[in-house]
């Protein structure tokens, strides 16, 4: 069973998502909140295994929320809710450590998947949402320089991975028994490999190139 908080300051948009999770048997809606600084006090009584929550709410915003549960050390997976005119916002969510990016349009069938992605430690993000992403101009990757996923090592991919979940250096190397020193060589690499000059350009180049 898979405990999910909702939250968003919008009742009708919660109840419309909390009916669609519903459907699964699997899932339950352990409680709802209507702000980021609610979904704290909640996350410290009544820990869950996944958190959905939208970008755009009063009192504590979804993204300011993601950065106080990190500096926390709470490590809850964050599937965020977003729209196509939301690009800053998206890469300010993906600096702060959400786990995947859901648009408000969401199927059932996108929901589901996307809780079960999430959920069990992967990423995901739409693509037509990713598509949006741009990158400057002079920095904009064609096809042609796009690189396949087998010119990355196996350990450069586990590494993006947890780049794309907002994990700091320290906590990669705890994660897979590497000294730091190792994974910031493995992460420069990555940079080089990838032409993208920190870490946020470069899980984007990775995800639309579906390196991970």
């Amino acid at each position: 069973m898979i405990k999910i908080a909702l939250v968003d300051d919008q009742a009708l948009i919660r109840d419309g998502i909390a009916r669609l999770i519903e459907l699964n048997d699997h899932y339950q809606i352990l409680w709802r909140a209507e702000h980021g600084e609610q979904a704290l006090q909640r996350l410290a009584e009544q820990p869950v295994d996944l958190l959905l929550s939208d970008i755009r709410m009063p009192v504590l915003d979804g993204i300011q929320l993601v950065e106080q549960m990190r500096q926390r050390g709470d490590t809850t997976p964050v599937l965020m809710l977003t729209t196509f005119d939301e690009h800053q916002l998206f890469l300010r969510a993906l600096q702060a450590g959400v786990n995947g990016f859901l648009l408000k349009d969401v199927s059932w069938d996108k929901l589901d998947k996307a809780i079960a992605t999430v959920a069990a430690g992967g990423f995901l993000a739409e693509p037509e949402l990713l598509n949006r992403q741009r990158l400057p101009q002079s920095e904009s990757p064609s096809a042609s320089q796009a690189i396949q996923r087998d010119e990355l090592s196996a350990k450069e991919q586990q590494i993006l991975r947890y780049l794309a979940a907002g994990f700091s250096n320290k906590e990669i190397a705890a994660a897979i028994y590497l000294a730091e020193g190792t994974v910031k060589n493995h992460i420069s690499n990555l940079l080089d490999k990838l032409q993208a000059r920190d870490r946020t350009q470069a899980v984007l180049k990775a995800l639309r190139w579906q390196l991970i």
